[in-house]
């Protein structure tokens, strides 16, 4: 599974506005609704905010992974989000979060929701490549950055 299958230039975020979890988490929820209507935002969110009771989805090194599974989602759908600023995301490491992939997969999906999951933290254990993330402009550049760094694996 490639990061290109679930995520869009349409579900790429540029500058979160939000500074803190809640926020953050809520405006990645708006935006994964923005572009599929046929989601229930609160549902959404419900499901991100249950997600983190359990532990942070922040691995460290500015990098978290927000997740959930949802009734209703036919497959695995995406948002990626950067926080020029950062937010405080409980990350394992003490610092702030800069990069986030929101991942929402149906409820049956445990192996799709898990290769996504492994495929994106193998592409963000690269430093190089998380640079290039918070280097980028647009929501367009992003992508492209993201695209190409998936296609080498």
């Amino acid at each position: 599974m490639k990061i290109t299958d679930f995520l869009t230039v349409q579900t790429v975020v540029p500058a979160l506005a939000s500074r803190d979890k809640n926020a953050a988490l809520r405006e990645m929820a708006d935006w994964l609704v923005s572009y599929h209507s046929h989601l229930d935002r609160q549902k959404v969110l419900a499901v991100l905010l249950e997600r983190e009771k359990i532990s942070s989805t922040a691995i460290g090194e500015g990098v978290a992974i927000p997740h959930g599974k949802l009734p209703g989602v036919e497959r695995v759908l995406g948002v990626f989000a950067r926080s020029p600023q950062g937010v405080d995301f409980a990350a394992l490491d003490g610092g702030l979060t800069h990069l986030f992939f929101v991942l929402v997969a149906p409820e049956n999906a445990a192996a799709d929701h898990l290769k996504a999951l492994a495929r994106i933290s193998r592409l963000l254990k690269d430093e190089n490549f998380r640079r290039r993330l918070m280097e980028g402009q647009s929501s367009q550049e992003l992508f492209n950055i993201i695209a190409e760094e998936d296609e080498k694996f």
